[in-house]
């Protein structure tokens, strides 16, 4: 396993993982019709202008096995500024058949050493509280910040903010 900043074009391979990893995390737990509207095509075009964005002050990496991105991980700035906490852990994600390898493990340790590399001192996370996933998180030893409830397509669903008061070593 190969654990790398992601450059112009990974932009296809990450969008497939985020993709493919939101239909079997949140299968039978986020509505099937929203699962089917994901496109590669649109998560593309996200991916495209976060890595044009650079890694000044986010950062963005993946995770590759045998030469195919398995997963990836994003932070950066925290988005909500309602938190006493200067970074955030946007996502983590991994393909199914690789997941419980330590590559989350390893996308997580990346993100808080470009975050602490780049000044942040602290750092949350947003979960659903139905992800099966959850766990890994908790086995990070985060605090529980709040939780809040989101729309995703037609349905309400409630989101937890785990925190790390301090990621520096």
């Amino acid at each position: 396993m190969i654990i790398r900043l992601a450059k112009k074009g990974d932009e296809a391979s990450i969008a497939r993982v985020h993709v493919d990893s939101w239909k079997t995390t949140y299968k039978g737990i986020v509505e099937d019709s929203y699962l089917e509207t994901l496109s590669y095509d649109n998560r593309k075009s996200m991916w495209e202008k976060a890595i044009q964005a650079g890694h000044e002050k986010s950062c963005l990496f993946v995770a590759e096995v045998e030469g195919d991105i398995v997963g990836f991980a994003s932070a950066g700035p925290e988005r909500t500024k309602k938190y006493k906490v200067d970074g955030e852990l946007y996502a983590i994600y991994i393909l199914k058949d690789f997941q419980k390898r330590g590559i989350g493990k390893a996308l997580y340790s990346k993100v808080r050493e470009c975050l602490i590399k780049n000044g942040y001192k602290s750092m949350l996370v947003w979960v659903l509280a139905d992800n099966p996933s959850r766990n890994f998180y908790l086995s990070l030893e985060p605090q529980e910040i709040d939780t809040e409830n989101i729309q995703i397509g037609n349905q309400a669903y409630e989101e937890i903010a785990y925190g790390w008061n301090f990621i520096g070593v």
